[in-house]
């Protein structure tokens, strides 16, 4: 509201100068415009000095430091357009002082905002969260807590099944939405954030957890051998439609349907062995050596 008031009080000076029949359209498309362009310009700055928050997320306002700049910038300029306006003084003392704190303003704002990313400073994780369950314990916003239990349910019985099936690794104790943005972010495998609000499909939860809970050993996996994976689990889990959702989501090409047999073959014939033999191919596999020729 502050930053609208500095926009109307130099629209009110310009009016006293200009015809008013034109200055007020030509003055509002002008400022207009003056806002709007600094979206196409890859100096960062000028949209954060023209006060556009177009890229606010779920869970986020502006930090203070980010209202100050523009607030900076159009107050500088409106309060140097009413100096103009006293009635006391030199008019020459009056224009200097009013050009002082207008520059004052406008290179203020540039020097708070200079280094600044695509992304001014935001207060995140400001949206009202809900939990449930324990072990693991699982949050998400209000606004989607109608879901809340059913999911944590199936990520639970996802986590169960690959933990008896025999998959390595710790369980979380808590699951956040990454929209929440709590203090515990960041807190290693006991704390796991992904997009539960988003998991608007049957499955896809559970399906998240799945392919989190199966860490490969390399950063690179040849793409046959972490398909089987994550089908194998899928499988295990009751994902399976959610799997192959995924893989329609990708390029389907004559490679991608001959990767897909390959995996289809090795899953089949995993599963048709015993339990113990199950467990002991998916931690093989799941630790095995890396390979340079990875996909």
């Amino acid at each position: 509201m502050v930053i609208s008031v500095a926009h109307a009080i130099v629209g009110f000076a310009l009016g006293s100068v200009l015809p008013q029949l034109i200055a007020t359209p030509v003055v509002a498309v002008v400022d207009w415009i003056a806002v709007a362009f600094t979206r196409a310009t890859d100096l960062y700055w000028l949209r954060h000095v023209s006060g556009q928050f177009s890229d606010v997320g779920f869970g986020e306002v502006p930090r203070l430091v980010s209202v100050a700049a523009p607030v900076l910038l159009a107050g500088g300029i409106a309060i140097g357009l009413m100096l103009l306006w006293l009635p006391f003084g030199p008019r020459a003392l009056r224009g200097v002082l009013a050009l002082g704190v207008a520059l004052a303003g406008v290179l203020g704002a540039h020097h708070i905002t200079r280094d600044w990313p695509h992304t001014p400073p935001m207060a995140t994780g400001l949206a009202a969260v809900d939990c449930t369950g324990e072990q693991p314990r699982v949050c998400m916003p209000q606004v989607a807590s109608g879901r809340l239990a059913q999911t944590q349910r199936e990520v639970s019985d996802v986590l169960r099944t690959l933990h008896a099936a025999g998959v390595p690794g710790t369980a979380p104790t808590r699951i956040e939405d990454l929209l929440t943005g709590t203090a515990s972010a960041g807190s290693g495998d006991r704390v796991w954030r992904m997009s539960l609000m988003s998991a608007d499909q049957p499955h896809e939860a559970g399906y998240q957890v799945m392919v989190r809970a199966l860490k490969f050993r390399c950063a690179q996996v040849p793409v046959v051998r972490a398909h089987s994976v994550w089908l194998w689990a899928a499988t295990r889990t009751g994902q399976v439609e959610a799997y192959q959702d995924r893989r329609r989501r990708e390029a389907v090409t004559p490679q991608s349907r001959q990767i897909e047999s390959e995996v289809g073959a090795q899953v089949r014939d995993v599963l048709g062995r015993a339990p113990a033999e199950q467990t002991r191919w998916i931690r093989s596999t799941l630790n095995s050596s890396c390979t340079a020729s990875s996909t």
